[in-house]
């Protein structure tokens, strides 16, 4: 069994530095890494970024973070990335790693991610070019997610975005705004990859459990939805080295 400890949107901000890293004291003996998915910032500058790495740093267990739309938006993603690079946090975007967890193998692929929609009610690569550069970006994103996830040597796979690969943890959210906030190409590229999870952040007033349409679990570990400073998640080792092995074996069939 695999403890995966899970939260996004952090938004921290110099008056509440510290505070959050209070709230993590436990970690270490719950959980056997820690994925933080995106909006570590409130306005994307390199001073919250800092923080941010500050909260994370020496956590007693692996973190591995994407940034978040709201880590874009001051143009700071390099120094952002850079600092919790230098507090010894894995961040990736469109990338993975694999970590050893008492022998059994963790891998995780992601990064940001985009918007779009989802079926029957999305973005299409048509028209002008402002549209098709919005569809083709996340388009562009989800092709590189699906073949890190497949390319991973890992016993266990795990797909970290920000935006959402599943309308279901969408649901408590303003209809109109699904477009914005995940693609039903995150969610097809998580299908194809076979992944055990998919955990994601970016809907404050959403649903913590979904699925992809391919019965992928989905979970939305947005602070504002988990009110935790954490999600814990158990993944059952025998269980999902086996649905792996029957994957591969109806793909070589």
């Amino acid at each position: 069994m695999i403890r995966v400890a899970a939260a996004g949107d952090l938004h921290v901000g110099p008056e509440v530095a510290g505070a959050y890293r209070a709230r993590l004291s436990a970690l270490a003996g719950q959980a056997d890494v820690f994925l933080v998915a995106g909006d570590l910032t409130r306005h994307g500058t390199a001073g919250e970024g800092r923080i941010a790495a500050g909260e994370l740093r020496d956590l007693g267990v692996p973190v591995i973070a994407v940034l978040g739309n709201h880590d874009y938006h001051s143009g700071a993603e390099e120094e952002i990335t850079g600092v919790l690079r230098d507090a010894g946090v894995t961040v990736l975007e469109g990338g993975g790693t694999v970590l050893d967890c008492t022998g059994t193998r963790l891998g995780i692929a992601g990064g940001k991610g985009f918007g779009g929609g989802f079926e029957g009610r999305c973005a299409s690569d048509f028209g002008e070019p402002e549209m098709k550069a919005f569809v083709r970006h996340t388009r562009d994103f989800a092709e590189r997610l699906g073949a890190c996830l497949q390319d991973l040597d890992a016993d266990v796979t795990v797909a970290l975005t920000h935006y959402s690969p599943s309308a279901d943890t969408l649901e408590g959210e303003p209809l109109e705004i699904y477009p914005f906030l995940g693609s039903y190409l995150l969610g097809e590229a998580i299908d194809a990859a076979g992944a055990d999870l998919a955990v994601h952040g970016h809907a404050h007033k959403g649903t913590e459990k979904g699925l992809t349409s391919g019965g992928v679990r989905v979970r939305n570990v947005a602070l504002p939805v988990i009110q935790h400073a954490y999600a814990l998640y158990r993944l059952d080792v025998p269980e999902a080295t086996f649905r792996r092995s029957v994957r591969e074996r109806v793909s070589a069939w």
